[in-house]
This record gives C-alpha cells, sequence and structure tokens, in this order.
C-alpha cells in the first residue's frame, strides 16, 4: 500500500496495513454502539481533529477506509 501527496510517499507492511484496518473497523464499531463503551463526542473530536462535526461522518469514513484496505490486501 502506498499512500502519498505530490512529493511524498508512506509505505506500510501488509500485516501494518491489516492491522490499521482492523483497528479503524473497531473505532467504526466504537462510534457506532450505545451505551458506556461508546466513544464520547470530545473523543470524536479528538480522533477527527475537529474537522468531522458528526460521530456518523467519522463512523463511516472509518469504515470505508478499512473496507478500501481489506479490499486492496
Amino acid at each position: 500500500m502506498t499512500i502519498g501527496h505530490t512529493d511524498a510517499l508512506v509505505m506500510l507492511s501488509h500485516s501494518d496495513a491489516e492491522q490499521l484496518a482492523t483497528t479503524l473497523r473497531e473505532i467504526s464499531n466504537l462510534l457506532a454502539q450505545p451505551g458506556p463503551d461508546r466513544l464520547t463526542d470530545a473523543q470524536v473530536g479528538a480522533l477527527s481533529q475537529g474537522r468531522m462535526h458528526h460521530r456518523e461522518e467519522l463512523m463511516e469514513w472509518c469504515r470505508n477506509v478499512s473496507e478500501y484496505l481489506k479490499a486492496h490486501l
């Protein structure tokens, strides 16, 4: 997997990409579930660096990136 802008690339090993996909899927699950294990709004803000204002937005982003990674491993 290669992630990059115009001048810099980031390479992940296959196992790191698998771990990242799993972690993103778990974050998505923690955003979606009700109850005490659900991520708080403050945690959502911190994880998205204030760019995503709704947990559904971050949940969908995490799920989409996770699925993309899994499909391309």
